[in-house]
């Protein structure tokens, strides 16, 4: 147990040799130049230490790892009419998930309505409720007005 502790340190302690920064106020080294009369100061970019390049290739190796691991295989169907159909079908469940929260919101308000008395606010509550049935069951109404 002292070995795994003792070496546990040791990462730690060599995780933070590797990423601390030494120089934290001075990012940018200026450099003064004369030209025709007028001083003009350059500004040079740091360079990287040895750390920088670590840290840098570790993040990059994150990165591709990350896209290795993460990598989403898409089904795409041969029939264009397949394909129309799955994206019927995708944008009607995002109107019913709508429709869910306005008939959630609807219940909301006409239970408010009926607890503080306001006749206005129920009737609103009604019409979002109503608005919200209709818009839950917006692709059975669509099948049964067009037959199909």
């Amino acid at each position: 147990m002292n070995g795994f502790k003792k070496g546990f340190t040791t990462l730690v302690q060599l995780w933070k040799k590797l990423f601390r920064r030494k120089d934290k106020k001075k990012d940018l080294h200026p450099e003064k130049v004369e030209k025709d009369g007028v001083v003009y100061v350059e500004v040079q970019p740091r360079q990287l230490t040895r750390a920088g390049k670590v840290r840098f290739l570790c993040y990059v190796c994150l990165i591709v790892l990350l896209f290795m691991v993460l990598v989403c295989t898409a089904f795409a169907a041969d029939d264009p009419l397949t394909v129309i159909n799955n994206l019927s079908n995708f944008i009607f469940s995002v109107i019913r998930a709508v429709g869910l929260i306005l008939l959630g919101w609807g219940i909301v308000q006409v239970g408010l309505s009926l607890q503080s008395h306001d006749p206005s606010q129920r009737s609103n509550g009604f019409l979002t409720l109503a608005g919200g049935i209709i818009i839950t069951f917006a692709k059975e109404i669509l099948t049964l007005i067009t037959g199909g």
